[in-house]
């Protein structure tokens, strides 16, 4: 491929992931208008938004991602993101919570499309020394979408009303699918490291056996989920926080969340990718260990923001901690892609996100709204910021001791990631 058909599939796959977390995050802007017609509990909302999507997203990503090492990778993420666009334009038109429910798992179907085979094809694209720089760039879509949910949803929901919110999210990424279908270069599989692919397809239970015996992979797994649980409850509980604790304007705080979370938090993702390249020429020991102090940083950083006393201090708190969140993702993804052969880099990465997603999706938001109901008696409004402060408490150095442990087996598990070509 050319240099600039590469760059092309790059930045097609980066939005792509942006319109993902934009369906995926404008919920959680739109809970307290869903809160208010509906009569739910924060553990409810909690299950909406983490639990009931990521039921399907993490189980069927597997299967799906076993289709993606046999197939078109290309063509099976243009059905996937036709499919979540879809089911997004029509969560607007849900008359009640089972409904609503349906069709936030209808887009955690299509998401489960997504992310596998787009991480299959970015190995392809880019050498392990620049791939985890390749990734953060793509994982950048993250924040690029939370930013553009948070700032376009806020107006939205304040003129147009939750349902119609939905709808107008939704129907753009129908477009953006024949994009992808019909623009976008699938690569050869091997491309970028002068490899073969075997004609061999590995089912599922060899690739976990083959992952089962790399060590470092169990411990980048779960770090990475516990930080995503800790990420995940602050970004769909945080505009809730700031409301409840400070009586201030939704649209407000949306606007300059959005802002941290697009700009700060997307220099994170592209900086992790970066910093670990750099710290992996010698080794990616140290790009763990990088990653397990960072991780530690950002727990104490994140407990000065839910300690804030004013609404203003909250968003100043949480400028550098929205970077260093989000640090660790494209490193293990990277990672956990040059860990395997080639026909397993779409199952693997959809296990990797399995387990992620499991812990920091299905888990984290409805933990972190479980845990604010129990403490409503005591606390009242403010038993959000306190269920926030409890899980980042605990959670994130629970992830920084399983990245110091990935660190121990990394290099020694990379130097076995052909056995199976």
């Amino acid at each position: 491929m050319s240099p600039g058909a590469r760059r092309y599939a790059m930045v097609i796959l980066a939005i792509v992931y942006m319109f993902n977390f934009v369906d995926r995050q404008i919920l959680a802007i739109l809970l307290p208008s869903i809160k208010a017609e509906f009569g739910v509990g924060d553990a409810y909302l909690g299950f909406l938004t983490g639990t009931a999507f990521a039921m399907f997203y993490v189980t069927l990503g597997v299967p799906i991602a076993q289709y993606a090492d046999r197939c078109n990778r290309r063509n099976l993420i243009a059905a996937a993101v036709a499919l979540w666009s879809g089911m997004t334009a029509i969560s607007g038109f849900a008359t009640n919570l089972v409904y609503l429910t349906l069709a936030r798992i209808g887009v955690g179907v299509g998401e489960a499309g997504g992310s596998p085979p787009a991480h299959s094809m970015i190995a392809d694209y880019f050498p392990p020394e620049q791939r985890s720089a390749a990734m953060g760039f793509y994982t950048v879509g993250i924040s690029a979408g939370i930013m553009l949910a948070y700032l376009a949803g806020g107006w939205a929901v304040e003129n147009l009303g939750w349902r119609k919110t939905f709808f107008v999210v939704g129907v753009p990424g129908l477009l953006l699918a024949l994009v992808v279908r019909f623009t976008v270069v699938e690569p050869r599989r091997g491309a970028s490291e002068d490899r073969n692919a075997s004609d061999n397809r590995p089912r599922l239970a060899e690739v976990w056996h083959f992952l089962k015996l790399r060590r470092s992979f169990f411990h980048m797994a779960v770090a990475a989920g516990l930080s995503s649980l800790v990420g995940y409850s602050v970004i769909g509980f945080l505009p809730s926080f700031v409301d409840r604790s400070f009586s201030t304007g939704v649209v407000v705080i949306l606007v300059w969340l959005g802002l941290i979370l697009g700009i700060s938090g997307g220099a994170g993702f592209f900086l992790g990718g970066y910093v670990a390249d750099r710290l992996g020429r010698s080794g990616q020991r140290r790009a763990l260990t990088f990653i397990a102090v960072v991780t530690l940083l950002t727990m104490v950083l994140m407990s000065f923001m839910f300690l804030a006393s004013t609404w203003q201090m909250v968003l100043l708190f949480f400028v550098i901690p929205a970077l260093t969140n989000n640090v660790y993702l494209a490193p293990v993804l990277s990672l956990t892609q040059s860990l395997v052969s080639l026909r397993m880099r779409a199952t693997a990465s959809a296990l990797v996100l399995l387990i992620i997603n499991v812990i920091g999706l299905a888990i984290g938001p409805w933990l972190t709204g479980a845990l604010s109901d129990l403490l409503r008696p005591g606390f009242g409004n403010e038993s959000i910021r306190y269920s926030l402060l409890i899980v980042n408490c605990l959670i994130l150095p629970w992830a920084a001791f399983h990245y110091f442990r990935a660190g121990k087996w990394i290099d020694t598990d990379l130097a076995r990631a052909s056995e199976a070509d």
